[in-house]
């Protein structure tokens, strides 16, 4: 885990190696901070707890941005503080919990399980989260997940994208939605509207200044356009198999209906049997999410009500 550095004035970022998950700490006069994200492992969650701490740091509310298992975590060093997240996202953590759980324990084990997932959802009509520090706007869509909530910070112009807009990663759409390409492009429409950002902070990879911003909006946006066509295109991100599987997964299920082969399964499913631990009912061609995939281990698929993607290698140096 890299250790929190300050990007913008009050706002603290650390990335763990493993996935490249970047956890934010938005700091209040009085010492209180919003930690938004923690991740990844309990050994990255403990340094995290000890930074802020022996800066003086309290964490006074948590925020996830969305329901996937590495955006849910939580440990007791951080304290017991109230963590939202949109009402959507929360009632997808819900639902989905005990697949999460299963795939936090596949990846990165030992949790505390009695704080995993547990989330408030913002009151009703709220833009902000609610907590005594600086300014923390609320967007939400669901582009990637539902209820996907990025967090813009306006006086340090710090946009926390949630697993969006990163470098080192395509588009991930939610493909179980109604219309996925169009929740997509409604989050980037959503995200490109914020005004003053300054700094863009993606769930995984690397933090952008305001020019990196609207590149990536412009690369992700092309990458749809791409992806409505139908044809096969190639992406730079795609550098890992992970993601060129998830890419042809997506180039299908995206495809008009007409032009949809037919031997393709629905949705694309990367299933090994063969490793323990399976959850039952996880069977080949099934209308599943993905689990995360990090390099060291077999991806599977699970039968729930939504489907996963997969992990993530750690981001280049």
């Amino acid at each position: 885990m890299q250790r929190f550095r300050e990007i913008a004035p009050g706002v603290l970022v650390a990335t763990s190696q493993l996935l490249s998950c970047t956890s934010t700490a938005v700091l209040a006069d009085d010492g209180g901070c919003l930690v938004i994200d923690p991740a990844v492992s309990v050994a990255d969650l403990a340094a995290l707890a000890a930074d802020l701490d022996g800066a003086g740091l309290r964490p006074r509310t948590g925020f996830a941005t969305h329901p996937h298992w590495d955006h849910v975590l939580w440990s007791r060093d951080l304290g017991d503080v109230p963590r939202y997240a949109a009402p959507r996202a929360v009632a997808a953590a819900e639902a989905e919990r005990e697949a999460m759980v299963s795939e936090a324990q596949g990846t990165a084990p030992g949790h505390d399980l009695d704080l995993f997932g547990r989330l408030v959802p913002l009151p009703a009509g709220a833009e902000h989260i609610p907590w005594d520090g600086p300014a923390a706007q609320v967007i939400v869509h669901d582009g990637h997940a539902p209820g996907h909530g990025a967090v813009f910070i306006p006086d340090a112009g710090v946009l926390v994208a949630g697993d969006m807009l990163s470098d080192i990663e395509i588009p991930i759409l939610d493909t179980l939605a109604e219309d996925p390409l169009g929740d997509y492009r409604a989050g980037l429409r959503r995200l490109a509207a914020v005004p003053g950002v300054r700094w863009v902070i993606p769930g995984h990879g690397h933090i952008a200044d305001a020019g990196e911003f609207r590149r990536r909006l412009d690369a992700d946006a092309h990458y749809l356009d791409l992806l409505s066509a139908g044809e096969p295109f190639d992406d730079p991100r795609c550098t890992v198999k992970w993601q060129r599987d998830w890419h042809e997964h997506q180039l299908q299920e995206c495809r008009p209906a007409s032009r949809r082969t037919a031997t393709t399964p629905r949705p694309f499913s990367l299933v090994r049997n063969s490793r323990p631990g399976i959850p039952p009912g996880a069977t080949p061609g099934s209308r599943t999410r993905q689990t995360r995939y990090t390099g060291q281990r077999s991806p599977w698929c699970r039968t729930t009500s939504r489907p996963t993607i997969p992990g993530r290698p750690p981001a280049p140096s």
